[in-house]
């Protein structure tokens, strides 16, 4: 039997919705519940703020020993960051980190991680947060890689993506009307009270999925940078104008000598250097690599506009400073991605925008779903 041009189209729409379909359910849930992340988690988390604000915080230095002494029944857990706020009413946290079973399937089993907040003025242990299962970590994780260690969930969900980017296209095929007077019934939604719930559902999974489609694609778009290093290196590559620009590697340039402190002089720099950046993170180099750089970072609202600055770790002085506009085509865009991605490059509505979008997103295998079994489960009728 011939099939018509469309009928394949119909086909292929299906087979790989089917194919995909649990999973972008999941991705599309995910993104919605992660939209919010940065608003949510400090409203679920009450550690996440002080009693009371003073006078002075205490040295970098000083609340690092502090998390040392309340995480030190884990003294296989390496330290390797410190993380403090501008807005004077957040706690600061240091992170610790063992790595366990790198073949193991499930990411908890891959490495473990505990956070120490702290108040900043007083020294006093908020909480010992076990990150692996924290609310928005395992979130993250479920919507990257189905919570499976990296190489092995990051293909799947990027293979579901490109899926579900195929779908997407074959979706706006099938959805182009034949003529003017079949277009009115494709645009906007024509319900009357004797509508029934199967062309509620049908219009639910058509219309929705041709106003969203053009967002869905740029979500997913962005999506596969994480999934594909060579789709991040083959972006970064085209915008560079055909240039692969690798990273440059910077070391401590001395070490056979430390400064008592050399992390409060940091701190102090990069407070001085950018007073208005929102957060201000510290990465720690491993005690056994004296050579490597002691990493900072400067955050503030526009992920794209985070400065980072490397200090020698023995000495603080500063070795490399890297703003937005010390960046290539590529690397500015790869600054953007995740704030296109969530949509937070353009501020909360764009959040707002990205989280019904996510919503439609998750709902097409489920309409879509409903659509292929009304037709293939049809009440027979019965012979008078």
């Amino acid at each position: 039997m011939n099939m018509t041009f469309k009928q394949i189209i119909l086909k292929i729409h299906l087979w790989l919705g089917m194919s995909s379909g649990i999973i972008v359910v999941i991705l599309g849930i995910t993104g919605c519940l992660y939209s919010f992340e940065e608003e949510l988690r400090p409203v679920v988390h009450e550690y996440y703020y002080v009693d009371q604000v003073k006078d002075k915080k205490l040295p970098v230095s000083q609340l690092i020993q502090i998390a040392k002494e309340a995480n030190k029944d884990k003294p296989q857990q390496i330290l390797s960051g410190f993380e403090t706020y501008n807005d004077e009413q957040r706690t600061a946290s240091v992170s610790f980190f063992e790595e366990l079973d790198k073949d193991a399937i499930w990411y908890w089993n891959n490495y473990q991680a505990t956070e120490v907040y702290l108040d900043p003025y007083t020294g006093s242990v908020k909480k010992l947060e076990e990150s692996n299962f924290e609310f928005f970590v395992f979130v993250r994780r479920l919507h990257q890689t189905l919570c499976l260690r990296s190489d092995i969930g990051d293909p799947i969900v990027g293979t579901a993506t490109i899926i579900f980017i195929i779908s997407l296209i074959t979706g706006l095929i099938l959805w182009w009307p034949k003529n003017k007077s079949a277009a009115k019934q494709r645009y906007w939604f024509r319900w009357k009270d004797t509508t029934k719930w199967k062309r509620k559902n049908y219009d639910l999974h058509n219309i929705l999925g041709f106003y969203t489609m053009l967002f869905g694609l740029i979500i997913a778009l962005t999506g596969l940078i994480w999934a594909f290093d060579c789709y991040d290196k083959g972006i970064q590559w085209a915008l560079n104008g055909g240039k692969t620009i690798e990273r440059e590697v910077v070391e401590s340039d001395t070490t056979h000598y430390t400064l008592v402190k050399p992390v409060d002089k940091v701190y102090n720099t990069i407070k001085q250097l950018h007073p208005k950046a929102k957060r201000y993170y510290i990465s720690v180099p491993k005690a056994n690599d004296s050579l490597a750089a002691l990493f900072t970072f400067a955050g503030y609202e526009s992920s794209f506009d985070n400065v980072t600055i490397q200090f020698d770790q023995h000495t603080a002085k500063t070795l490399q400073t890297i703003t937005y506009n010390d960046k290539s085509t590529g690397q500015k865009f790869r600054g953007m991605n995740y704030g296109i991605h969530v949509g937070s490059i353009l501020g909360f509505p764009g959040k707002v925008f990205a989280f019904l979008i996510s919503l439609v997103c998750a709902s097409l295998p489920i309409t879509g779903f409903y659509i292929w079994w009304g037709r293939n489960n049809k009440k027979k009728k019965t012979p008078a």
